[in-house]
């Protein structure tokens, strides 16, 4: 066996007019590089329903994400101790669920981590701007950042559930990415990559198939 395998999940989806499609996956590979000495290539594409009305998302869906993560899993643990799936996109959440659960029932050792900060906006706000100003500045346009609807999550979650992204804000952004900096980023990356580390060496996955 060859130790635990981190496996970057993103997303490609539109992220305000200021950040790159590939953000989500950028974020994932970043902590889990960080985070371990085996890490495979990023899966890049998940389910992004909620984005589609918006020019470049790409969204598999639910159910064929499930699939992959399932048949990931299955083949990666042939030969690693461990598989832990270091997900930046949401959306991906109920897919990464409903995979580990099945892989864990088939007695192997998989779980999923989540790349979200303790505190912070919900997409292309402030938070991931900060990350990305940190990860890959040059893929930033802070001249084209602007704020979007700043109401807090939980109260946009039904329209997001049915796929009105666009509705609740025209611009794609959940929070204000104005403030956004590259020092703010690098202690939101630490502080990810430590709570990283720190869950692998636990080792205990929640009902969910969550490390925390």
């Amino acid at each position: 066996m060859s130790g635990i395998l981190l496996v970057p999940t993103g997303s490609c989806e539109q992220h305000g007019p200021h950040l790159p499609f590939d953000t989500d996956t950028r974020i994932a590979t970043a902590v889990a590089s960080a985070g371990g000495e085996l890490v495979a290539p990023a899966l890049a594409y998940g389910s992004s329903g909620e984005h589609e009305e918006f020019d470049g998302t790409v969204s598999i869906g639910h159910e064929a994400l499930r699939t992959v993560l399932i048949e990931f899993g299955r083949s990666a643990c042939r030969w690693a101790d461990k598989v832990v799936f270091v997900n930046a996109h949401g959306g991906n959440v109920p897919a990464l669920v409903s995979a580990i659960r099945l892989l864990r029932y088939e007695h192997r050792e998989t779980a999923w981590f989540a790349c979200a900060p303790t505190e912070g906006d919900a997409h292309a706000g402030h938070t991931e701007t900060s990350l990305m100003l940190a990860i890959a500045p040059e893929t930033v346009d802070m001249g084209k950042a602007a704020p979007g609807n700043t109401t807090p999550l939980e109260d946009l979650m039904p329209s997001l559930r049915k796929g009105k992204l666009r509705e609740i804000s025209p611009n794609g952004v959940l929070g204000d990415p104005t403030g956004a900096t590259a020092e703010h980023g690098r202690e939101l990356l630490d502080a990810l990559v430590t709570g990283l580390r720190t869950a692998i060496e636990r080792w205990q996955p929640d009902s969910h198939g969550r490390l925390r």
